[in-house]
Parts: C-alpha cells; sequence; structure tokens
C-alpha cells in the first residue's frame, strides 16, 4: 500500500519513522500542523489503518513503512 502515498505522505511517514511529532515534522517540512494532520490522516485510510482503541495507527504506520523498506 506504500506505492499509493504521495511524496509528501512519504516525506511525512519518513519523519514519523525517525520518531517526529507533528510539530516537529511541520517545521521540517515548513507546512502547518494542521497539514501534518491532514497528511497523517491520509496515511492511514491509505493504509487501511482505521480507528481503535486497541491500535496505534502511527506506530503500524510505520512499521508498515519500516517493513517495506527492508524488503
Amino acid at each position: 500500500p506504500l506505492e499509493h502515498l504521495t511524496p509528501r505522505e512519504l516525506e511525512v511517514i519518513e519523519l514519523m519513522a525517525q520518531g517526529r511529532s507533528n510539530a516537529a515534522i511541520a517545521e521540517r517540512l515548513v507546512v502547518t500542523e494542521r497539514a501534518v494532520a491532514k497528511h497523517t490522516s491520509n496515511i492511514f485510510a491509505k493504509l487501511g489503518l482505521p480507528p481503535s482503541d486497541d491500535d496505534n495507527r502511527r506506530v503500524l504506520a510505520v512499521l508498515a513503512y519500516l517493513e517495506h523498506a527492508t524488503s
């Protein structure tokens, strides 16, 4: 599913994988935190990660990114 991400979404998920907060990602990419939240939401949707009380979507997205990067 990572091939469905836009170049900007890939930048965002890469920074997420580095442990950056939304604020830090926004500063690094020179966008608003709201823009980062929108990209993050799109990433979750494209990776099939619905809201859940049991799972941390941010961690699951990063794991998918890392799995793809190492394969």
